[in-house]
């Protein structure tokens, strides 16, 4: 049993599986001023990934009873908390419910509340760097590798019957266990969406490799594994050859991002758009520190541009 101390002065926590070396711990000392927070801290509790259920529980316990701790993000857990925790909300938003995970935990007038905000943040981060039409104008296709709450949101965003034929032509996941892919289609039946999506269970990264190669140029490549953050290593091998013209999308922004290595080597042959995760870790951390402290964070435009200005100065990547 993990012991959790109460807060002494208002406390927002990230949960996580190494939270100390998240840029996060440098940025948000600095966002809170900006915003207007006041004196509030910031903890990292750190789980294992695929926890057990008993410590996922004793988390969402302490966190709805301790007066000071005002809410979460959860990141690599969004899943196991959600199936572990669900009796323990007293409200699940919309999101959350259809996508069986939180990404968000916050409190009004003592209700414990689970929220879904990746199809958020990840579709204000796809729709920043994607070309205008991109689907409708290529017929290009998705494939991501990982069948986790990242996938199952950005997927969810892509399949939106609003983006009209700016949709993928096909959809491919991979994923190492079985359970995950039974899942995330379930989530997809749910849509009654038109697209084609493929469920492929992928434990090596030969059998990545083997996929990567049948997808269209200009196809949209995402490593949605945790691989080269909570793990090192691709998952792909270094044989793998990305589609011309494609855009290749690595979550993560920090960590050995072997992937990310992957794609740069080939950018220039196959003329690839290469994107790492440092929009989505602004748009994801924003969008939860909007509803844990209630406040309003512009998500474009002059506002958004100095949020991620005093992240990257923050953090060196300026």
């Amino acid at each position: 049993m993990m012991a959790y101390e109460s807060a002494s002065k208002p406390t927002f926590y990230f949960i996580g599986v190494t939270t100390g070396k998240s840029s996060i711990m440098k940025v948000f000392p600095r966002w809170a001023e900006h915003l207007g927070l006041g004196d509030v801290a910031m903890r990292g509790v750190d789980f294992i990934p695929h926890d057990t259920p008993e410590r996922y529980r004793e988390m969402a316990a302490f966190l709805k009873s301790d007066p000071l701790s005002l809410g979460a993000l959860v990141t690599t857990h969004k899943l196991d908390l959600y199936e572990a925790c669900r009796d323990q909300f007293d409200e699940i938003d919309l999101l959350a419910t259809m996508m069986a995970e939180t990404s968000c935990l916050s409190k009004r007038d003592g209700k414990l509340i689970c929220h879904a905000k990746d199809p958020i943040s990840s579709g204000l981060s796809l729709d920043g760097f994607l070309p205008d039409n991109h689907f409708a104008n290529t017929g290009a296709e998705v494939f991501s590798m990982g069948a986790g709450g990242s996938t199952i949101a950005l997927t969810w965003h892509l399949m939106q019957a609003s983006r009209g034929t700016n949709r993928p032509s096909r959809i491919v996941v991979s994923n190492r266990s079985q359970p995950r892919l039974d899942h995330i289609r379930s989530i997809h039946d749910a849509l009654d969406s038109d697209i084609p999506v493929e469920y492929v269970l992928a434990p090596t990264a030969d059998e990545n490799d083997a996929i990567l190669a049948t997808m269209k140029p200009g196809s949209l490549i995402i490593n949605a594994t945790g691989l080269g953050k909570d793990a090192p290593g691709s998952p792909l091998s270094h044989a793998a050859q990305f589609p011309d013209k494609g855009i290749v999308w690595e979550l993560n922004y920090r960590g050995d991002l072997v992937f990310l290595d992957q794609a740069n080597a080939q950018s220039q042959e196959r003329s690839l758009q290469v994107e790492d995760g440092w929009t989505y870790f602004i748009h994801g951390w924003t969008q939860v520190i909007a509803e844990v402290f209630n406040v309003a964070i512009p998500t474009s435009g002059p506002g958004f541009d100095e949020i991620a200005a005093i992240a990257a100065k923050a953090t060196g990547r300026a």
